[in-house]
């Protein structure tokens, strides 16, 4: 282990990657496994107490609380360190291989709702993957010693990006806003660009501005026409396609 953070990552994020390893590797094995158990395929099978179905987001909590208190107690070295970044890796990708359930409070693992968990599974990934390359949150990390010894100039550029970072999230634009805490440039340019037409922004200034509205459904438009289907089809290939929706039928009057 030593040899691994003298010479392949920066001092001190070991644990980190050990993490990010756990949950990513968590989150495969268990999409596997899931879809196994679906297919009525291999040995495994859905756990039940009582009559109660256990969901793998119960383990999930409950090793992301031993592995987070453990890390806190345990500093970023030795091994015990290294044991509760695991824990908490993989306690974390159990808990959001099922947030699409906890945020909708209902079992929606194999509809087209539970694609949330996915995107979520990916965003953190590459959230946790841009924090090991050396990007720091709100930009800290573009300032040079003699700004970093300014304590006015760090607080500045913290709260100027974070603003960016916020706006971008009032305009709708979740995801840019979540990844340019890391990239402060990516905030920025969501910030700048038009709000989605649903957004608390558009429903404030867009108001009384039709042509902003129009330009704002238009670009929302052909976003979704562009992307809505390629990354249903990666999420799909990722975490496993959804049941189909049961058709509707008329009702007669």
């Amino acid at each position: 282990m030593g040899w691994l953070e003298r010479n392949i990552i920066e001092p001190g994020k070991l644990p980190l990657l050990l993490a990010l390893v756990a949950f990513v590797a968590t989150f495969l094995i268990t999409r596997l496994i899931t879809r196994l158990i679906r297919a009525g395929k291999g040995p495994f099978g859905n756990v039940s107490s009582g009559g109660v179905h256990v969901h793998h987001v119960v383990p999930g909590v409950i090793l992301t609380i031993i592995g987070g208190f453990g890390a806190v107690a345990g500093g970023q070295y030795g091994f015990g360190s290294y044991l509760a970044a695991v824990l908490f890796g993989v306690g974390a990708g159990l808990v959001l291989d099922e947030f699409a359930l906890v945020l909708h409070l209902a079992d929606v693992y194999w509809t087209p709702d539970g694609r949330k968990s996915v995107e979520m599974v990916v965003l953190t990934a590459s959230l946790v993957g841009l924090l090991l390359i050396g990007f720091s949150p709100l930009g800290v990390d573009d300032l040079n010693d003699d700004q970093q010894q300014n304590r006015a100039v760090v607080l500045v550029n913290i709260l100027v990006n974070f603003a960016f970072a916020l706006i971008a999230l009032f305009k709708g634009k979740i995801r840019l806003a979540v990844v340019g805490v890391i990239i402060p440039f990516i905030a920025l340019v969501a910030a700048v660009r038009l709000a989605t037409p649903t957004s608390p922004w558009a429903k404030r200034f867009y108001r009384n501005r039709p042509r902003a509205r129009a330009r704002s459904t238009l670009r929302s438009y052909h976003h979704d026409r562009r992307w809505a289907a390629p990354s249903r089809a990666f999420h799909d290939w990722l975490g496993g396609a959804p049941d189909p929706e049961p058709a509707r039928s008329l009702e007669r009057h």
